[in-house]
Order: structure tokens, then sequence, then C-alpha cells
């Protein structure tokens, strides 16, 4: 849940849950993260808050967007990503 009352600004707040769901392995390396239509209906924010959270992972190395195909966590091992 996305507090906007909070001293975080809702699009750090967006990139810290998908971040920890990277960490934990729940999104693992090579894999999509959901889409922003899914996280817009996860979050409850507008797409513009979506693109600075994933702009601020992609800027971190965590993911990168693969053309037509997504957003993906980075695979360190150099697979490329499935769909």
């Amino acid at each position: 849940m996305i507090d906007r009352e909070g001293p975080v600004p809702p699009y750090r707040q967006v990139a810290a849950a998908i971040r920890a769901r990277i960490a934990s392995g729940e999104i693992p390396p090579g894999r999509r993260i959901p889409s922003m239509v899914e996280l817009e209906n996860e979050f409850g924010v507008a797409r513009d808050t979506l693109r600075k959270a994933t702009k601020l992972l992609k800027d971190e190395g965590l993911v990168e967007t693969v053309t037509g195909m997504g957003i993906y966590v980075i695979d360190r091992t150099g697979t490329p990503p499935t769909k």
C-alpha cells in the first residue's frame, strides 16, 4: 500500500516494493516484472509514477526494457529474457 501522506514519494515506494521482490527472489533474474497495467491496479498510482519507479530501478541496474516484451530483471548470467 502506498502512503500518500508520508515523506517518501510514491514512485520511491513502488520502486522499493519491486526492489524487495527482486531481492527476495519473488521476481527472479531474467523474469519480467508486472506490466504497467498490473502495477497500476496493484498500487493505485498513475502511470507516470510507475515510469519514475521503473526508471529508478533501471538507473540502479536492476531492470532493463526489452523492446516489445516488457521490463525484465537483469540476469547477470547472460541468459536472455524468456516470455
